[in-house]
C-alpha cells in the first residue's frame, strides 16, 4: 500500500491545486510541514482504513461485534487519521443537538467509546492523541484534494462552495467540527 506522503506533497498538490487558491497551498503545505517530526513507529504509524466512518463498519447488536470493510483507500499513515476521520463523522450523529456545548460533549462522549475500541487494536500513545486538532485539517486536506481530483477527472471547475467550509478553516486556523 501507498504511503500517505506519495500523494499528499506540494509537488502533486501544486499541480492539482489551481494557482487562484495559493493561500490554500500554503497552509496545506504548513500542515504537511507539521507532520515531518512525527514519530513513525508500530504504535502510531501504519496502515490505516482512510476512509473509517460510520459508513464503513457495522455493529451486530447483539454481541457488539464490529466489523470494518471498505479498504479501498487503506495507506500507511499515522493511526490518528482514522480517528480523525471518525470525529469529523461523529458530527452527524450529534447534529440534532442545538446547544453548541452540548453537541462537543456529546461528540467526546462517543470518541471515547471510538477510541477505547480503537486501542484494544492499536497502543495509540496519548502524545498523539493531543494532536487531533492538525489530524482533523488532514481529513479536511483529503476532502479538498478528493473534490479537486474529481474536478480534474470530470473536466469541470472547481465550485469553491464544495470545499469553503474546509478550506477556510485551514486558511483561518479554525479548529473544525
Amino acid at each position: 500500500r501507498p504511503d500517505y506522503f506519495d500523494k499528499y506533497n506540494m509537488t502533486y498538490l501544486d499541480r492539482l491545486i489551481p494557482e487562484e487558491y495559493s493561500e490554500l497551498k500554503t497552509a496545506i503545505a504548513k500542515r504537511l510541514d507539521a507532520f515531518r517530526g512525527f514519530p513513525k513507529d508500530k504504535g502510531c504509524y501504519g496502515l490505516v482504513h482512510f476512509d473509517f466512518s460510520d459508513g464503513n463498519y457495522h455493529i451486530d447488536m447483539e454481541t457488539g461485534a464490529i466489523t470494518v470493510f471498505d479498504f479501498d483507500n487503506c495507506m500507511n499513515f499515522w493511526y490518528m487519521f482514522d480517528l480523525a476521520h471518525l470525529w469529523i463523522h461523529n458530527e452527524g450523529w450529534t447534529r440534532q443537538e442545538t446547544d453548541p456545548g452540548r453537541r462537543f460533549v456529546l461528540m467526546q462522549q462517543i470518541f471515547d467509546l471510538q477510541l477505547q475500541g480503537y486501542r484494544t487494536e492499536t497502543d495509540l500513545a496519548d502524545e498523539m492523541l493531543e494532536k487531533l486538532p492538525l489530524f482533523i485539517d488532514m481529513v479536511l486536506i483529503e476532502n479538498i484534494v478528493d473534490e479537486l481530483e474529481c474536478c480534474a477527472r470530470e473536466g469541470e471547475e472547481l465550485d469553491w462552495e464544495d470545499i469553503e467550509d474546509a478550506a477556510e478553516c485551514l486558511i483561518h486556523g479554525i479548529p473544525y467540527a
